[in-house]
């Protein structure tokens, strides 16, 4: 039990203490840990579900009256998953239902928005719903750890949904108790709200196309650069979109680039970056105002390697072979 946190939340949502979990029950929460730390909150937070559900009044209630939960953290909800969910529920059921709580004239989902959007999909018009007791922050908590549980979230979607969920806690060293979040894991999945608008509007539609380690990596470089990370940013990122750069390797380029850029401009127009094989000086590449020139010094790199620099310029800018 030592990768369980000390408690959930227990003043402020009453989600029961860790330690008065016995390892039978969390052996039988059969959840997979999904995210740094969140082993502990996954397994906590299905057995608070199940409080609520057994102290909850269940009724078939209409689909129509439901509202998802104002803190759902997915994006995108994969569509051939929910259709297998909806021909599962056509055939034999709904066997788990969906936990709401009262808001007014309507219901909000605290626990079962996939199951609740299988049913629209079917056009069903009633669902079967146990209505409970449930405040704002249990809302926050047990929306993003139930998605985490059932169908893994995009690190993207947890940094979001963190966000978000912020105000409902008194700090953020709560909100990563809740989380079973270490401070380091949340400040990384926080890293996303300090990227340029321009990539979030990317992860918003792609939410798996940047990771929670590169995010943080990405938004430090970004602002050691300030505009000149900013603009290299903007240079460098469309290759990631277009599959063209690993995500590990988008922080180190910005660098390059923006130091490319601001030694460019602090010597008129005029760059030149040496690189090195091992300690000893293999080249250097030369920027001006007119020209782009790599040079590098016979006997660093090998036959094959030669061809491989010949092949490349050739495809980029379909070099003709030479002819007497």
């Amino acid at each position: 039990m030592s990768n369980m946190r000390e408690q959930l939340l227990a003043k402020t949502s009453g989600i029961r203490k860790t330690s008065s979990i016995n390892e039978d029950e969390v052996k039988r929460s059969n959840r997979t840990q999904t995210a740094p730390g969140l082993a502990g909150a996954l397994a906590v937070a299905q057995l608070r579900v199940q409080e609520l559900e057994a102290t909850g009044v269940a009724s078939q209630l209409a689909v129509a009256g439901i509202l998802p939960n104002p803190w759902q953290p997915r994006r995108v909800f994969n569509e051939a998953k929910l259709a297998e969910l909806a021909e599962s529920i056509r055939e034999v059921g709904l066997m788990q239902p969906i936990v709401v709580r009262r808001v007014a004239d309507d219901y909000q989902i605290v626990a079962g928005e996939r199951r609740w959007r299988a049913h629209k999909m079917l056009g069903l018009d009633t669902i079967k719903a146990v209505v409970a007791d449930c405040s704002d922050s249990d809302m926050a908590v047990l929306a993003m750890v139930e998605n985490i549980s059932r169908d893994d979230l995009a690190d993207y979607e947890i940094g979001v949904a963190i966000r978000r969920s912020e105000t409902e806690f008194p700090n953020r060293k709560r909100l990563a108790e809740a989380m079973g979040l270490s401070r380091a894991g949340l400040y990384q999945f926080l890293a996303f709200d300090n990227l340029p608008d321009f990539i979030k509007k990317d992860l918003d539609i792609q939410p798996r196309l940047l990771g929670g380690t590169a995010a943080q990596a990405i938004a430090a470089a970004i602002k050691k650069h300030g505009e000149d990370g900013i603009k290299a940013a903007r240079e460098i990122w469309p290759l990631l979109v277009k599959g063209e750069m690993d995500q590990g390797k988008i922080a180190s380029a910005i660098v390059a680039l923006a130091t490319r850029q601001a030694t460019s401009d602090g010597a008129s127009g005029r760059s030149i970056e040496k690189f090195f094989s091992g300690r000893e000086h293999a080249g250097s590449i030369t920027k001006d105002i007119s020209n782009f020139t790599i040079k590098i010094k016979t006997g660093v790199i090998t036959e094959a390697q030669e061809i491989q620099i010949r092949q490349l310029i050739g495809q980029m800018f379909h070099a003709q072979p030479k002819t007497n």
